[in-house]
Order: C-alpha cells, then structure tokens, then sequence
C-alpha cells in the first residue's frame, strides 16, 4: 500500500526550548504510524528573538524530513499558518503548536476519522484547565457571541491542530485575503468536519507569547472579519440616540409651556451631548476598524516576507 505523506506546519515564535522535546514526542507518534504515513516537519519561524532559528538549522541538518522557513520579521501567526500551508505539499496536512500542548498521539485517531470520510478531523478543548478566569471567561464569551453574530461557526475551545485533506488546504489558500483570521477561514470553506475533545495541557517548556492584549486584540479582528455586526451596533446605536434626543427635546419644550421660566438645565445638556457625542465616535471608530481593514486589502502588500529557508 503507497503510504500517503503528511505535512505537519509548526509555526515558532521565540520557542528554543520546545523544538527538540516536539521532535521526540512527535516521532514515537511517527514510528507507530510508519506503515500509514510518511511524516514530513515545516517550521515556520515567526522572527523569534531567540535561539529558534539557530535549533532550526541544526534539526534540519540531522533529520532529512524536517524543513523550516524563517521570516525577515514578526508578521504574527496567522502569517506563519499560510506560509507553511503555501510550503506543505502532503496528501495530508495538519497544523501543531510547538508546545506539545497539541497531543501528538491525536494523530493516530485523526488520521483513522479522515479514513472514515472525514475532510476536516479538528481538536477541542474539553476543559480549560491552568488557564486564568479572566481569560478562559472572555474566550468563552467570544465564541458564544460570533456564533450569534457570525454566519461561520466557531465551535468553543476548538484550536487550530486540525487534519486536512489535500482539497480542503487548496480551497483555503484560494482565499487570498491579507487580513486573516484562521478559526474562521478553516470554518468557512466547510467540507465535512468532527471534532476531538482533549483535555488542556501546559506548555511543555518555555512562556506563551500570547497575554490578555493580544487575544484580545484577535478576537476583535475576528468580528471585524466574519461579521458585521458591529456595524449594526453603530447603526443601531444612532437610532436609539436619536430616539433619546427627540424624547430630550420634548421634554425640555413641554417643560416650559407647562413651568415656564428659564430651565436650570446645565447638566441634563452637558450629559446629553456627551451621550450622543460617544455613540458618534464610537460609530466612527468601527466604521475606520473596517475602513482600515480595507485599506490594508487595497495594498496587496505581502503577508509575510521570507529571509531564509532550508534547502
């Protein structure tokens, strides 16, 4: 039987110390699954400020199967996942972290429901173990507000280590926007998909680059990219403080046919204009979030640049 080969994409960022312990857990999954798969390791190095590049040269020179590329810049991890998806050319492709806090071993499972006639095989966390409230409150808020908001689904705790096949990683690269956001683009292009839960794992080695700012900071560009619904909010916004304004206005008149006098309404107008005031730069500023998206679009720039490859 012609054993199919399998792209696994590791997008790195400041990650020295898990390249090593990644490779050794990854190939005892390798070794078992030898007579299936032929495992083929692309590290993306996302401009890491470490030691990762120098590790990447030196596994790529002791296993044949282990290539990297290694951009001139940070350009952040959505870049790493389309650079290594654009370099992968398995019939399979997946996409790990560095950290090990994807289980390797989900692999053999992954493969056997891609067997089953499965195009996508995703992973979830079941639990969310060891990660702070603050944030594990907010992530679970974000899904539960895109799948209301968004005509893609996110399912909840679903990370990007995922199986696809070979036409589901073609349909996503034809998607060539510059602003990317991975969770939605690999719901978007559909095909049929199941999940495995897993429970929630700590890093292996080493300190996550992501702090509340940043995810935060994602999770805006993921409204702003598969919903309008903050545009909505502006709109729905200005009706209501029109509406406000209009009930303000026939208060004030109503007030003095009925009192009479001068009105003693200082506050009241200041309190007024800084409503309304708010909502209208809170309209502008998302309509400029998604002025600026476009702006972006318009400029083809690359989404990331390459310095330096394995051979």
């Amino acid at each position: 039987m012609n054993r199919q080969k399998l792209s696994i994409i590791i997008p790195c960022y400041n990650e020295e110390e898990t390249i090593r312990p990644f490779l050794a857990a990854t190939q005892d999954i390798e070794a078992a699954m030898a007579d299936k798969l032929v495992f083929d390791y692309i590290f993306v190095n996302d401009g890491s400020k470490d030691a990762t590049l120098k590790v990447l040269r030196q596994v790529s020179k002791e296993y044949d199967n282990v290539h990297y590329l290694s951009f001139s810049r940070n350009f952040g991890k959505e870049a790493g996942l389309l650079a290594g998806l654009e370099e992968a050319d398995g019939d399979l492709i997946t996409v790990m972290d560095a950290d090990l806090q994807d289980p390797p071993e989900m692999l053999i499972d992954m493969y056997q429901k891609i067997q089953e006639g499965y195009d996508v095989v995703g992973t979830r966390r079941a639990d969310r173990k060891g990660e702070p409230a603050i944030r594990s409150f907010f992530a679970k808020m974000f899904y539960k507000i895109m799948s209301s908001v968004s005509d893609t689904e996110m399912v909840d705790g679903a990370r990007d280590f995922r199986l696809m096949t070979r036409q589901v990683v073609d349909s996503i690269l034809q998607l060539n926007e510059v602003n990317r956001f991975s969770k939605g683009i690999f719901s978007w292009v559909g095909f049929n998909v199941t999940y495995l839960p897993y429970e929630n794992r700590e890093r292996v080695a080493g300190e996550t680059s992501w702090n509340f700012l940043s995810l935060l900071r994602y999770s805006i560009d993921g409204f702003i990219n598969f919903s309008e619904a903050p545009l909505n909010l502006a709109i729905w916004a200005g009706i209501l403080s029109f509406f406000l304004s209009i009930l303000g206005i026939a208060f004030v008149v109503i007030r003095k046919l009925t009192i009479g006098g001068s009105i003693a309404g200082w506050a009241s107008l200041v309190t007024i204009i800084l409503f309304i005031g708010g909502v209208q730069l809170l309209a502008l500023g998302i309509i400029g979030k998604y002025l600026a998206k476009i702006f972006l679009e318009t400029k083809k720039r690359p989404v990331y640049i390459i310095k330096e490859k394995s051979e």
